[in-house]
């Protein structure tokens, strides 16, 4: 498994490094995976932090801002 570093990395050249768009998609990423959402990546919400979980679909590309606003 990658460390946390290089995938927020990723995860922020997903979103062409705009710091605030991140953390907006996290946000509301981490919101819908409390409220019992299932994970877009092989990552058990029991063992990792929703926060991990979250930016890894980022930086993975499973997750963008539209795709949120549609939930």
């Amino acid at each position: 498994m990658q460390r946390m570093e290089e995938i927020a990395f990723k995860a922020l050249n997903r979103v062409n490094n705009d710091r605030y768009l991140l953390s907006n998609i996290l946000f509301a990423r981490i919101d819908e995976l409390s409220k019992g959402a299932k994970p877009l990546v092989n990552m058990d919400v029991k063992k990792h932090k929703l926060a991990d979980i979250a930016m890894t679909e980022v930086a993975e590309g499973k997750i963008a801002l539209s795709q949120i606003d549609q939930l």
